[in-house]
């Protein structure tokens, strides 16, 4: 039977006419770019290289908007925050060898945080494929190779016809759940060759549904409709999946209390009656899992961090929502419903009974004021003043990026909504790029970026694409003299004088640093912080604010359990 929705459009006699006679001096990196294009795309991150100069020199003659980075690392932490952000493919355009490599960890990020990413690189001229050492500047024996472990596919182009249908699928791919990172890999003559082949039109690269097996939402719906203490743990499969309406929806037909994990932060309303917020690194939050007859975690595999370090051991029954077939069941054995959150979400709201419970919303406040008293038993008055003085001067609307700090690691479980973070992979650096990404995505709203002294020192030179596009993104640097978080393990670990040695760090005075690269700095203090950066925030374009400070985390709960 025919599919016409699925026919090709008939051309009109001038779109013929064009595809007819194609302007002149286009190459395979024009193919590139006019598939973008078509696809939707509307910005690019990179950073130009020798085989790749074919792509770079098409954008030109592109209506796509390029925001070039120092570092391809950082070009890929930019691409996923505006993956993340947008829900739109973020393409990412690199070089050969040295080049690709360097971005492997924020691909790496990606992968781990389901941000869809579509890194198209360059390649040794075709003659050098194959397998044998012609040596080519930046040539690897198997350049695919050092990609295919970390991405979801790989793409490899040979011809220049091969181009639009190769980023097509690969478009296809990046935004099929559980998203992620993919790879486009096209050789050096291939993109700078001139072509005769007509412009590329509008492409469809629809991705395809991830919808659940209906026998297991109807063992799930009815599990859950006569469970005595359902919880829900929300991770970031319902972020990525935009499906906090309907989570938020089936949650309050249950009167099931929810907690959400770190990647999951902003899925359920932080001060709603059955929200447990995100204390999943303390006993009682654990505990309170525990006791339920029924957990459902949807969009989260429970590794590491939302285990409580894989101290959790959940007593009832687990119904596993998730949409990377990898994570289903890999912790704990589950009913595992293998799809998209938002479609198992919507399936189970049509399914469930509507049940009542009286006592949910008090066992939820119980366990946030037992959550509480941990907390005001130690000595962390300086921590929770920072974190709430830049709570109060963040706007609303803008949306912030953490790297791997101590003030991140608090802001995990106190933050009250949306944070973006590293934690996916846990790499350095992925802060101050990442929020360079969005503020290119939308330039309407300041952005704030939060970095310790050390994982600054991995993004300082994103300063001058700060400076060059005048994004509007606020650096928070809590400089503590060194690798903090490092510190204290290895002082709890390996004694004082161990620590000393690897986490301590001569620094750069970063007032001095930003204000070098015409951007404005000031030095703050807990006290001043808030009207500092509230300040910053509110002045257009970048701006670097600096706190000394030695922060210290709250008590780990796992290491008694």
């Amino acid at each position: 039977m025919h599919d016409h929705d699925h026919d090709t459009p008939p051309f009109t006699p001038e779109q013929t006419a064009a595809a007819l006679n194609p302007p002149p001096g286009r190459t395979g990196g024009d193919l590139v770019v006019e598939t973008l294009y078509g696809l939707g795309a509307t910005t690019v991150f990179g950073l130009p290289g020798q085989h790749a100069l074919g792509m770079f020199d098409a954008l030109r003659r592109s209506p796509l908007d390029y925001v070039g980075l120092r570092v391809e690392n950082n070009a890929g932490f930019a691409a996923d925050a505006y993956g993340r952000i947008t829900g739109e493919v973020a393409p990412l355009l690199l070089s050969t060898g040295p080049g690709a490599l360097t971005a492997l960890a924020a691909l790496q990020e990606s992968a781990a945080a389901s941000a869809p990413v579509l890194a198209v690189s360059s390649q040794v001229p075709a003659a050098g494929l194959g397998g044998g050492r012609h040596g080519y500047l930046h040539e690897l024996r198997d350049q695919q190779a050092s990609f295919r472990d970390i991405v979801k596919s790989v793409h490899p182009v040979r011809a220049a016809s091969q181009i639009p249908s190769a980023i097509a699928a690969a478009w296809e791919s990046a935004l099929t759940a559980p998203h992620g990172p993919v790879w486009v890999e096209i050789p050096q003559d291939v993109l700078l060759a001139e072509t005769s082949l007509p412009p590329v039109t509008a492409m469809d690269a629809t991705p395809r549904e991830l919808p659940p097996r209906p026998e297991l939402t109807a063992v799930a719906a009815h599990a859950l409709s006569h469970a005595e203490r359902p919880v829900i743990v929300a991770g970031g499969g319902v972020v990525r999946s935009d499906a906090a309406g309907k989570l938020r929806a089936l949650a309050e037909k249950l009167d099931a209390p929810v907690v959400t994990t770190f990647g999951g932060k902003g899925a359920f309303p932080w001060e709603h009656p059955l929200s447990l917020q995100s204390w999943l690194e303390d006993r009682h939050t654990t505990d309170f899992l525990e006791a339920a007859d029924v957990l459902l975690v949807v969009g989260s595999g429970l590794g590491e961090l939302s285990s409580n370090y894989h101290t959790f051991r959940p007593r009832g029954r687990v119904i596993q929502i998730e949409a990377d077939l990898g994570k289903l069941e890999s912790n704990h054995p589950a009913l595992g419903i293998h799809a998209d959150a938002r479609n198992a979400l919507s399936a189970l709201l049509d399914s469930v009974e509507e049940r009542h419970d009286p006592d949910a919303a008090a066992s939820v406040r119980t366990v946030l004021a037992k959550v509480r008293e941990r907390i005001a038993a130690q000595d962390l008055a300086l921590e929770r003043r920072v974190l709430a003085s830049v709570r109060e001067a963040l706007p609303a609307a803008s949306p912030s990026f953490w790297d791997m700090t101590i003030l991140a690691y608090w802001a995990w479980s106190a933050w009250p909504g949306p944070m973006h973070s590293g934690q996916g992979a846990g790499g350095l650096g992925y802060g101050f790029p990442a929020a360079l990404g969005a503020a290119a995505a939308d330039r309407t709203k300041p952005v704030l970026a939060v970095s310790g002294d050390g994982g600054a020192m991995y993004s300082i030179a994103e300063l001058a694409t700060a400076r060059q596009y005048d994004l509007p993104v606020t650096w928070l640097i809590v400089d503590d003299g060194g690798y903090g978080i490092l510190r204290a393990y290895m002082t709890d670990a390996f004694g004082e004088s161990s620590a000393a040695e690897a986490t301590e760090l001569s620094r750069p005075d970063f007032v001095a640093l930003a204000e070098s690269f015409g951007v404005p700095a000031v030095r703050t203090t807990p006290e001043g912080l808030r009207d500092d950066l509230a300040k910053a925030l509110a002045a257009p374009g970048p701006s670097v604010v600096v706190l000394p400070a030695v922060l210290k985390m709250f008590a780990p709960t796992h290491l008694d359990a």
